[in-house]
């Protein structure tokens, strides 16, 4: 599987966090959490590919009452990292945090919600079928449907169908790149990049910016109650230091990922670099993301 540094999803993450403030609301992740617990104490999470724990700090606030998470990731570094940044996402907002140790599992909560949360190394090509799934009343992942191939997605949601969890994929890239101001060489860049992104990242030829789209004609079933919603990142170089470190890392990428899509296009691509670095303070870049939550119905 393709890795990620700790680094790259620190930088990210302010900005997955403001995307998906936008998209709450129209996902009605707080009714979710009552509709899943149908009742009960609290509800099951398994997070895939959790990285170090984004998506369960966007999400436990939003599900409210108690809750018990499963975070798996093939990355062992990362698992490490995430009570860390459990510990210091607890300190700065100001929640009771447990580090947990022996018997007793790690735990979290704020106002109006409380997790216990354990992970689990497992990698997801590999070994999907120790997914432990029994019993789960959501299957979550941000960021990840864009890099598994269309064969791996079918696969997940042939397993994931007996227990008939919701299903919660954030943060899937759509294909959507624009620049303000724009630049001569943007259309050939971001060519190039959407082709680099349908490369094999671990899981066979990755879906890309086609993922949401893939996703929702399979969820789009009568079994299902489908919502989608767009979680676009908004970065601007004029909001300062933040911004536009994370628009030099997205310049970087796009541009040694263009250039692996096509070297012959070194000199152009790096021309387009320069210029996007030299105007990083005066930069718009939207990039598209889609949400999509998908709630079985009961009958």
């Amino acid at each position: 599987m393709t890795g990620f540094s700790a680094d790259w999803l620190a930088l990210r993450e302010p900005f997955d966090r403001e995307a998906r403030a936008n998209t709450a609301p129209g996902l009605g992740l707080h009714a979710l959490g009552d509709r899943l617990r149908r009742g009960r104490a609290r509800i099951e999470v398994l997070d895939l590919a959790c990285g170090t724990g984004a998506n369960l700090r966007a999400l436990a606030p939003e599900l409210r009452g108690d809750q018990r998470w499963v975070a798996v990731d093939h990355d062992a570094q990362l698992l490490a990292q995430l009570p860390v940044s459990m510990a210091r996402w607890a300190m700065d907002c100001g929640f009771d945090f447990r580090g947990g140790g022996g018997a007793e599992p790690a735990s979290i909560g704020g106002p109006g919600w409380h997790v216990e949360f354990e992970t689990l190394q497992l990698d997801l090509v590999q070994s999907p079928d120790m997914l432990p799934l029994a019993g789960v009343d959501l299957v979550t992942a941000a960021a990840l449907l864009d890099l598994v191939s269309a064969n791996w997605l079918d696969d997940l949601l042939a397993r994931v169908a007996a227990s008939r969890p919701a299903l919660l994929f954030a943060l899937s890239v759509d294909g959507r790149l624009h620049w303000e101001p724009a630049l001569e060489g943007d259309a050939e860049v971001a060519r190039l990049f959407a082709a680099h992104q349908q490369r094999d990242k671990g899981f066979g030829p990755a879906l890309g910016g086609a993922a949401p789209h893939w996703a929702a004609a399979r969820l789009d079933t009568p079994g299902l109650e489908l919502h989608a919603a767009d979680s676009d990142w908004r970065i601007d170089g004029g909001d300062g230091p933040a911004a536009q470190a994370m628009l030099a890392a997205m310049v970087d990428g796009i541009a040694s990922a263009a250039i692996e899509q096509d070297p012959a296009a070194l000199s152009r691509v790096l021309e387009w670099k320069l210029q996007r670095l030299d105007a990083l303070a005066r930069s718009l870049l939207v990039v598209g993301h889609r949400d999509l939550l998908a709630i079985p119905l009961t009958s």
